[in-house]
């Protein structure tokens, strides 16, 4: 029966735009919370995803202490190749590298580092500092730069190794720069972690901190043991390639 009132329109072709029925021109709220809700439900999705994707990324481990150390084969900066393999027999030292990090600079702006290279590699020891940050990135440098690094800061290892595709630093569980290593002529590491006990990039604190590399190493040369073998190591983080 007709009552004199006209029916309620019903809203049911709707703009996917502007969400206003394309009859009547009234805003369909309904359809624009739910629109938002999936917008919204997107956009979580897809933080998340990319949030997995980093942690992915970054979900390694350093190889325990006492097992054996991975091989792997790196240019250098003068186009020259290195490989662990080469070097069996002796002591090496793996020193992760960023010369833009200012933990790292803590260490050459104060010859600290060039001073344990030079003191070190005298003795036979192998330094091999490696960049593993990905091209795009903090840190990464070209063979150009590197020369270019090695010669303005003095720097005194046996070779600086370019890894933009992350593959050693990756191999180590590298996570910071500097991360340092110690691999013993078996072939096994024997120290991993920080470069001292101040995690700071104040060089003004590296006089009173304990050099745990130094000690390491001392205490290997003389047939030591390590007695500390593992700390956790400082820095700014390596930038690796998504994979």
């Amino acid at each position: 029966m007709a009552s004199g009132r006209a029916l309620p329109t019903m809203h049911l072709n709707f703009c996917r735009v502007c969400y206003k029925c394309v009859t009547c021109q009234k805003l369909n709220h309904l359809g624009k919370f739910v629109s938002n809700q999936s917008m919204n439900t997107k956009i979580l999705l897809s933080v998340v995803t990319s949030s997995l994707i980093a942690a992915a990324a970054y979900a390694f481990d350093p190889p325990p202490v006492g097992s054996a150390a991975p091989d792997f084969s790196l240019p250098d900066a003068k186009g020259g190749t290195h490989s662990l393999s080469q070097y069996k027999g002796k002591y090496i030292v793996l020193e992760w590298f960023n010369p833009e990090c200012p933990f790292v600079k803590k260490h050459y702006g104060s010859g600290n580092m060039q001073k344990l290279q030079d003191q070190y590699t005298s003795k036979g020891v192998v330094w091999l500092t490696i960049d593993s940050n990905a091209p795009g990135t903090e840190g990464n440098i070209t063979p150009e730069q590197a020369q270019k690094i090695a010669e303005s800061w003095k720097t005194r290892q046996t070779a600086l190794l370019l890894d933009p595709e992350g593959k050693a630093g990756r191999a180590y569980g590298a996570k910071n720069t500097p991360d340092m290593v110690i691999i013993n002529p078996e072939g096994k590491i024997a120290y991993e972690g920080a470069i001292d006990s101040k995690a700071s990039p104040n060089p003004d604190d590296i006089p009173s901190s304990t050099n745990y590399v130094k000690v390491a190493l001392d205490e290997s040369l003389a047939g030591k043991p390590v007695t500390t073998p593992q700390t956790k190591p400082y820095g700014c983080s390596v930038k690796y390639k998504s994979p």
